[in-house]
């Protein structure tokens, strides 16, 4: 999708951003507001429901090879990652699942070097572990429980969010990117739905606190951050949407200073600021050079 010629870059970069600053209370949620032990319940209620309402809603449905291309997606995007976050987020504290999420932008940077053939920058990947250790100074502590299942589940969701997310830019959907949420959530979740009966059986009575809760993050940390998070990018290179993940422990951890009584050291403290720095940095090094904007006006025609 071209960017439009009314906006500039850096408001697509502050409306992507939205999406990470969501999913940072993601956690909090969670942890206070779903049943315990529930992460597939946790991970259908969040992409199947809002998938179909967006899908009744837009009434569009995928053509041709988009049939194939969305399932895919959703799979990747929503349902292994959904699936595994959880139940990461479940096993580990919340620190560690933190960590393993930080190293998005080294991964999606790896990837789009072997998918998309984009040459790789040494500031992109200085800024990516930067932010590793950003993330890691902030939520690290000394007696965090290390549950290998749950590092692994963590991991292999990160990927396959990542290949996710290269493929998305990859095949450049056709469509809107509220379309392409809405489709890659009815699939993510129809791939959840019979695992989620199998593995956990039937949910139990939900109160309303639940209730909320799922409907939280199905409405505002589902449907419409990954709104936004689709069009940043469709808009914007993959590195410099990926550095914007970095937020989303920033987030969580200013939320639990807030909400939950937690302090914030010195050290935690420092993690913050490099993490933030990570973000800034990776959107320099990650940028095109002023030859690659051309505007609107004089850039070559596509050919296809």
């Amino acid at each position: 999708m071209p960017q439009p010629r009314h906006e500039a870059p850096a408001i697509t970069l502050l409306i992507a951003s939205l999406a990470p600053i969501v999913w940072g209370t993601t956690y909090f949620v969670t942890t206070e507001w779903l049943p315990n032990d529930r992460p597939l319940l946790a991970a259908l209620m969040r992409a199947l429901p809002a998938g179909i309402l967006l899908l009744v809603l837009l009434r569009k449905l995928p053509t041709g090879d988009w049939w194939w291309r969305a399932t895919v997606l959703g799979v990747l995007n929503i349902g292994i990652f959904f699936a595994l976050l959880f139940e990461s987020a479940y096993r580990l504290p919340g620190g560690v699942a933190a960590v393993l999420g930080a190293v998005q932008p080294l991964v999606i940077v790896g990837l789009s070097i072997w998918m998309l053939r984009t040459p790789a920058r040494v500031g992109q990947v200085v800024a990516g572990i930067a932010g590793v250790g950003g993330i890691a100074l902030m939520v690290l502590k000394a007696n965090a429980a290390i549950d290998m299942v749950g590092v692994v589940a963590g991991l292999i969701g990160v990927v396959s969010m990542c290949v996710g997310f290269v493929l998305t830019k990859k095949w450049a959907p056709p469509v809107g990117p509220l379309v392409m949420t809405s489709w890659q959530l009815v699939a993510g979740g129809l791939f959840l739905l019979p695992i989620a009966l199998i593995g956990e059986g039937m949910p139990p009575a939900l109160s309303l606190t639940n209730v909320v809760g799922y409907a939280y993050l199905g409405i505002v940390c589902t449907a419409l951050a990954y709104y936004v998070w689709f069009r940043g990018i469709n808009r914007l290179s993959p590195a410099r949407t990926s550095f914007l993940t970095l937020l989303t422990p920033v987030v969580a951890t200013f939320i639990g200073w807030l909400a939950l009584d937690e302090v914030l050291s010195p050290l935690q403290t420092l993690g913050i600021v490099v993490a933030l720095l990570s973000v800034v940095g990776g959107q320099y090094f990650a940028a095109p050079r002023v030859r690659e904007e051309l505007p609107a006006e004089v850039a070559p025609a596509p050919t296809a």
